[in-house]
């Protein structure tokens, strides 16, 4: 499987849904950096279960164990390796999944690459449990970037429907960053959690779900970071997003809109500030130009789908009798993933980030 990313700053992620743990491997790290374990927990803590009415039930303390690369707190220049233990397994709510796979879910395309030898259990090596060592390793990186002056942060910008502000595209304050890196289920305005709460509650008693976006925005990014074509930095970023389950879209800056804008409206006009800096007035490229940063706030949005297992009977097949059958998904599942995955979409941009400056020569 290809689980595996990265080329300067790598990352390896291991295990399953259900497995007796999962963790991750990370490659490449400098020698010589503090890391706050307390700053670790904070992050999983964001993204833990059973915590919050919009998620799922199961709960997992996430408490993970450093097994090396690591001495008094110090990264030591080896690889880095933590586990993190699965103590909250239900697998009898599966049971039946491996024949008769669940509409918008991995089992039927596991199944045929996998000729039936995957693991179905919670979802295996498919399931948003592997974004919890994802996480962990974003915020290793996460720390490494802080020290260079470089914050990332999110918010849910949009769930069914219910839109919270957005992001300054051109001042993204510090302040701001670093409240939002602090909650569970992050947004800018107060008044549209409470309406996406309504909203996810709404999809949970019709035994449904929804999807959204959350919005990113990573500060202090030099100038001059990334390269054209294939090795851009959209192209970085992207890699790494899409490795989120449940990812189906990707957009910087303005975007999918910037297609319905003439180059006079979309162009960002330069000019010097204050300090000498090259800046821009505005920023639909999203702090990125031919694929290199611009030195201006890099903005991305990731769109969600809905959550896949439901509770409302739905059309399947069995593959086993070859004929059509009825599923009604059982077990404990999150009616919205998009709150537990902004601290995701923060992680992925700090590794990205991390590994974007070491391609660049500027870590």
């Amino acid at each position: 499987m290809s689980s595996s990313w990265g080329e300067r700053i790598r990352i390896s992620i291991f295990g399953g849904s259900h497995t007796q743990a999962i963790g991750v491997n990370m490659d490449g790290l400098p020698a010589g950096e503090e890391i706050s374990l307390e700053g670790l927990l904070a992050q999983m803590a964001r993204r833990a279960p059973g915590q919050d009415p919009t998620a799922t039930t199961r709960k997992e303390p996430d408490a993970p164990e450093i097994l090396c690369g690591l001495l008094n707190g110090v990264t030591t220049g080896a690889p880095l390796c933590a586990v993190i233990q699965n103590t909250s397994q239900r697998s009898k709510d599966y049971e039946n999944l491996r024949l008769r796979p669940r509409p918008g879910h991995a089992d039927f395309t596991a199944s045929v690459r996998y000729k039936g030898f995957h693991d179905i259990r919670g979802g295996g090596h498919f399931s948003g449990r592997l974004t919890a060592p994802l996480v962990l390793a974003g915020a290793v990186a996460r720390q490494i970037l802080a020290r260079r002056g470089i914050l990332a942060g999110s918010h849910v910008q949009m769930i069914a429907g219910v839109t919270d502000t957005p992001f300054d595209p051109v001042e993204v304050p510090g302040k701001l960053l670093k409240r939002l890196n602090g909650d569970y289920f992050p947004v800018i305005d107060a008044a549209a959690k409470e309406a996406m709460r309504a909203k996810i509650e709404e999809a949970r008693l019709s035994q449904d779900s929804v999807g959204g976006v959350v919005e990113c925005a990573v500060t202090g990014l030099p100038a001059g970071a990334g390269n054209p074509m294939f090795g851009g930095a959209e192209n970085l970023f992207s890699s790494i997003l899409f490795g989120i389950p449940a990812v189906k879209g990707v957009e910087f800056g303005a975007g999918f809109s910037a297609a319905s804008l003439r180059g006079s409206e979309n162009n960002d006009p330069f000019y010097y500030d204050s300090y000498g800096r090259v800046r821009t007035s505005q920023n639909n490229a999203g702090g990125i130009l031919g694929g290199i940063t611009t030195g201006m706030p890099l903005i991305f949005r990731a769109a969600f789908k809905p959550t896949p297992s439901i509770a409302q009977e739905q059309d399947t097949v069995n593959l086993q009798t070859h004929e059509n059958e009825k599923l009604a998904v059982t077990g404990r599942h999150d009616p919205c993933i998009v709150p537990r995955a902004a601290p995701v979409v923060e992680a992925a941009a700090c590794l990205a980030s991390l590994e974007l400056l070491a391609q660049s020569g500027l870590l």
